[in-house]
């Protein structure tokens, strides 16, 4: 599933990019120079980013962000709703994806992933998991640009990327 799930945020996310508004710096894959720096434990420049292969974009990303915050022991949920908390967490970070989640499934936001959580999710209907979701995630894409005018840029993309979950929300992957 995972595989799958990395197969296609590669082809969202794309190749190497420095956009001037970038706050992460060059990105290749979606990975940020500071994540690569962190991954490897070691500073990286733009030249090693721009090297990065997709293996090893895969790696950090199955790593960070897939079992790192624990969205691999989201078994009993839709594969879109654990796709849609992994591109999340990749885009604005694994603890803004749980805290997401958290205040779609009624608990305190605390960015963990615990038993607590989980029980909550279970108790939530997918369909309205995924519709809250989708819904915070809007609004914090939102804010983000009215406290940064410069990610403006990036509206566009972002709202591509929440129509394709939308879409795929509206068909039967959410049951």
């Amino acid at each position: 599933m995972i595989d799958r799930f990395i197969d296609r945020l590669l082809v969202r996310e794309g190749g190497y990019v420095d956009h001037p508004a970038d706050r992460g710096g060059p990105t290749n894959y979606g990975i940020t120079q500071g994540t690569l720096t962190d991954w490897r434990g070691e500073p990286v420049g733009a030249a090693e980013v721009q090297d990065l292969t997709a293996e090893e974009a895969r790696g950090i990303y199955r790593d960070r962000y897939w079992t790192g915050p624990g969205f691999d022991r989201l078994v009993d949920l839709p594969p879109l709703i654990t796709e849609f908390l992994f591109d999340t967490g990749v885009h604005s970070g694994p603890r803004t994806a749980i805290r997401m989640l958290q205040r779609a499934a009624g608990v305190t936001d605390d960015g963990l992933l615990g038993p607590v959580t989980r029980a909550a999710v279970s108790r939530t209907t997918p369909r309205r998991l995924a519709a809250r979701l989708i819904t915070h995630r809007g609004v914090f894409l939102g804010e983000l640009i009215g406290r940064d005018p410069t990610q403006e840029a990036f509206r566009d993309g972002w709202a591509n990327r929440l129509a394709e979950f939308i879409e795929r929300t509206s068909t039967s992957e959410v049951a």
